[in-house]
């Protein structure tokens, strides 16, 4: 048995509705701009030759119903409300059916994002790593086996702080669908059953601050919370 210098970390891990055993997290691989209205709201555009990405670590993801302390280096900390979904077999250089038969389940997810700190990112041609590779910043509901949840069409996908709607809109509106993104991901990386892929926010993101209580949902899935307290 291998001597580690220190104790290593175990896996993170998300429920799987109807599993006893978890399932857990090796990467987690976001879409970018994948919606129009946001994408304006950003001042940009959706990039339609290709679906872009960026990712986030795996020990950053944390269960739905989670507080966490509103996070360092930041004034402008936003949410984003997403479809996320796992993969349930390995896809390198995948096939449209082979990508499509490859999504194990899916669920909520928030991207968090110190908004100020990607800007700074934008602003200067750099990585964006302060703004979206964040501790506590992938938080992940319970997922859903995909034969139980059915195809991803004109479900509502939604997002309220403190009980006021900020984010309205349906997963139609995505301009990349989860299985063309597999297509595409897997062309640069062998992707494989713990990787879980999020696939961009609706219009409507926005800035939250210490004590306020996020919710979400998407039609036919379990919803999302997270409570922001006072700053460590």
């Amino acid at each position: 048995m291998t001597a580690h210098l220190f104790d290593a970390p175990a896996l993170p891990t998300i429920e799987i509705k109807g599993e006893d055993a978890k399932y857990p997290l090796r990467r987690i691989f976001c879409v970018g701009r994948n919606y129009v209205a946001h994408a304006k709201e950003m001042g940009g555009e959706v990039d339609r030759e290709a679906p872009w990405y960026f990712t986030k670590s795996a020990f950053h993801a944390i269960p739905t119903g989670s507080s966490r302390p509103y996070p360092p280096g930041t004034a402008n900390y936003h949410h984003e409300m997403e479809l996320a979904f796992a993969m349930g077999a390995p896809a390198f250089r995948a096939t449209a059916d082979e990508a499509a038969s490859a999504i194990y389940a899916y669920g909520s997810a928030l991207d968090m994002t110190r908004r100020d700190r990607q800007q700074d990112g934008k602003d200067n041609r750099r990585p964006w790593s302060l703004g979206k590779d964040v501790e506590g910043a992938a938080v992940l509901s319970p997922m859903t086996k995909a034969s139980e949840f059915g195809a991803v069409a004109n479900q509502r996908i939604h997002l309220s702080v403190n009980g006021e709607i900020r984010q309205n809109a349906t997963l139609a509106e995505m301009v990349w669908s989860c299985t063309e993104v597999i297509v595409h991901l897997s062309q640069y990386y062998h992707l494989a059953p713990g990787d879980i892929i999020l696939t961009g926010t609706p219009a409507g993101v926005g800035p939250v601050v210490a004590g306020d209580v996020l919710e979400g949902g998407i039609d036919g899935l379990d919803p999302i919370s997270l409570t922001l307290t006072d700053a460590e």
